[in-house]
């Protein structure tokens, strides 16, 4: 007799771990929009409740219930009851990088023109849709040219740029931040370091009990607003908030998408390329779905998210052995889905956010940057470290600069009085700090650390021919403006395209072609003699 077929489950009692795991990294994720929407950027809770978070759920609730559909089709194709769906939600690092790069530059540059908070906020948040939209067109069109995209960067140049970013945006960030509360921030830093890197087995989630341990810690020191007026306004933010088309702010935001590409486009590709490596670290666990479908419901979700008014791409989370592993199958996908939307929904997360403070979360997003930073390092080959090395920096140096701009501005500079402008760069070159440079490196930065991670990575290679075609793609794109060109605003620095606007780093980048072509000449010459001294 043979065997009948197992009959997968909708939902087994062993989806409650795996629900709980992903549905707290996109509450994290949430409370870090909540967060980062109201302190940096000054939206209000009508524009941050009433259409960001709700077009948010509808993204995240799309993706999950269809990465719970596939599950449930690839387990019945096989007959088997152990399919664990893809993890799906919120994508931390375009977060960060649409917020700080895209979002912000354009509210501080509205400003700085003069026009009104009301104003410079709109046209803030439409920056953030059409790089969300054009983040999730081009996941989708790299459904069908993944496998070319993996072959063309190599991986030292796409892992160090993320690199980059989640340490300058995210750890570091983070880390100034727990330090600042060193009760609570150490605390339950300890513990996801604990739970996460020393695999220590709890009754309950390390995420989880991070979080409870941080909620009391930050009741016990003052952290935790208990003003009664707080916790009624966002007690008014609870009620149904649809979500709805915003086709006509999205039309009137096309104008926006030029200036970004250079953010854009490399997000894009690393969303794609992340997804596709997370689809075979499923694969390595025993599922194997169908790479063209799965990057293209990613791609799909991120245009509902933009669609509806939302600034934040979503993605193939990481981890999926890890949930197969802890017995999720295919109902913690549906149930995060679900869950996540209906609070987006309610405009419960006002609620949420007061109940826990930033500082009882941010060690998991700390986590996250450095497992970011690590995986740079550990999924390349060792002689590639230089290059990862060199990667990092461009993204560290963007964060540098806002720093300085953010120190410049506190102490004054960069009113209607005292703008910025060329005497600040002199003043803070007299203490040593380069403060050019770092806007130099700011502007298109993800570019940039592509392409001279890339350009090492040919080099150590010795394919010099290659290492001087990036260099020289590096001179077209500084000549336009696409990386480095900059110029004042009142109070901010921002990115100038243009013909021949940054001449002086073209330069420089066709300087470095030549020299990388003289050692592919010298390299050929050196070849071609072994060659005949071989045949003779």
């Amino acid at each position: 007799m043979t065997a009948s077929p197992a009959s997968p489950s909708w939902f087994v009692r062993s989806d409650v771990d795996g629900f709980l795991g992903l549905a707290l990294d996109n509450l994290i994720q949430i409370l870090l929009i909540v967060g980062l929407c109201r302190s940096v950027l000054g939206y209000p809770d009508e524009l941050l409740f009433g259409t960001i978070l709700p077009a948010t759920g509808l993204s995240v609730l799309f993706g999950n219930l269809f990465y719970a559909w596939q599950a449930m089709r690839l387990a019945r194709a096989e007959g088997r009851d152990d399919r664990t769906a893809l993890p799906y939600g919120i994508n931390t690092v375009s977060l960060f990088a649409y917020v700080f790069l895209v979002m912000l530059p354009v509210k501080l540059s509205a400003l700085g023109n003069g026009m009104s908070e009301e104003q410079a906020i709109s046209m803030s948040w439409h920056a953030g849709m059409v790089a969300c939209l054009g983040s999730g067109l081009i996941e989708a069109i790299g459904a069908w040219f993944v496998e070319w995209l993996r072959r063309w960067l190599p991986r030292a140049a796409l892992l160090s740029t993320l690199a980059g970013i989640a340490l300058g945006y995210i750890s570091l960030g983070f880390l100034l931040r727990t330090y600042a509360q060193p009760v609570v921030g150490l605390t339950v830093l300890a513990l996801i370091l604990t739970t996460y890197y020393g695999k220590l087995r709890l009754p309950i989630p390390g995420g989880l009990l991070a979080i409870v341990v941080g909620i009391l810690l930050a009741a016990m020191t003052g952290l935790l607003d208990t003003d009664v007026s707080v916790w009624s306004r966002q007690l008014d933010l609870v009620g149904w908030h649809p979500p709805m088309f915003q086709l006509d702010e999205l039309w009137q935001a096309r104008q926006q998408l030029l200036p970004w590409l250079g953010v854009i486009i490399p997000m894009g590709l690393f969303n794609v390329l992340g997804s596709l490596q997370n689809i075979d670290s499923a694969e390595a666990a025993g599922d194997r779905y169908p790479v063209r479908s799965s990057l293209l419901c990613n791609g799909v979700g991120t245009v509902v998210a933009a669609v509806f008014g939302s600034c934040f791409p979503t993605t193939i989370y990481i981890g999926h052995p890890a949930w197969k592993a802890m017995g999720a199958r295919i109902g913690y996908s549906w149930l995060d889905g679900i869950v996540v939307a209906v609070c987006c929904f309610l405009g419960l997360f006002g609620l949420i956010g007061q109940l826990i403070p930033i500082e009882a979360g941010m060690a998991i997003v700390l986590y996250i940057g450095l497992v970011m930073a690590a995986q740079s390092f550990q999924a390349t080959p060792r002689s590639h470290a230089p290059a990862v090395a060199l990667g990092l920096m461009p993204g560290l140096a963007g964060w540098g600069s806002q720093l300085i701009k953010s120190g410049l501005r506190s102490g004054g500079a960069g009113q209607e009085g005292q703008p910025f402008g060329p005497e600040l760069l002199l003043n803070l070159q007299q203490t040593d700090v380069w403060a050019g440079g770092a806007f130099a490196l700011e502007q298109g930065q993800i570019i940039t650390a592509m392409l001279l991670s890339a350009m090492l990575v040919y080099v150590i290679e010795q394919r010099f021919l290659a290492a001087s075609l990036m260099s020289f793609v590096a001179c077209i794109c500084s000549w336009f403006g696409v990386i480095h060109a900059w110029r004042f605003t009142q109070a901010d620095t921002v990115l100038e395209l243009g013909w021949g606007v940054g001449s002086q780093w073209a330069l420089g980048y066709l300087l470095m072609s030549l020299v990388f072509l003289f050692a592919w000449c010298l390299s050929r010459q050196s070849t071609l003699q072994r060659e005949r001294q071989q045949i003779k």
